[in-house]
């Protein structure tokens, strides 16, 4: 049986801003054994404010469709505060025009739920490592 490479970002801070419950958890747990710093926060004005107290904050896997403010707006905020911080945007609902929208908010990639455990890594991996 072939394991997963074990990912180790010890000095890494990454926020997960999720509404669903359920989908915090399941993210949570696909990036509990990486020695990063995992944060969340529920909706995108949350996200924000917690970005300003957080600076060192590395990544943000931001759900786009939140209820308030959207994970576009967030992006967009956050990028005009904190340009260092790798936003990888996810969402249930995968249209082109989402993927678009994203790339103008600063988002740096985009992924589709439901999220593969290996893709999300690995593509955590291309930014951290």
């Amino acid at each position: 049986m072939e394991t997963a490479p074990a990912y180790q970002w010890k000095s890494k801070h990454i926020l997960v801003v999720e509404d669903d419950e359920s989908s915090a958890f399941i993210l949570g747990d696909m990036l509990k054994n990486t020695g990063a710093v995992i944060e969340f926060t529920t909706g995108g004005q949350e996200a924000v404010d917690f970005i300003k107290a957080h600076p060192e904050t590395d990544l943000i896997l931001m759900d786009i469709h939140l209820p308030g403010m959207d994970g576009f707006t967030a992006s967009r905020l956050i990028k005009a505060i904190a340009k260092h911080v790798v936003i990888i945007a996810q969402t249930a609902y995968a249209y082109s025009l989402d993927y678009q929208e994203a790339a103008k908010a600063g988002c740096d990639a985009f992924l589709t739920k439901p999220i593969n455990p290996s893709l999300l890594l690995d593509k955590i991996n291309s930014y951290l490592a």
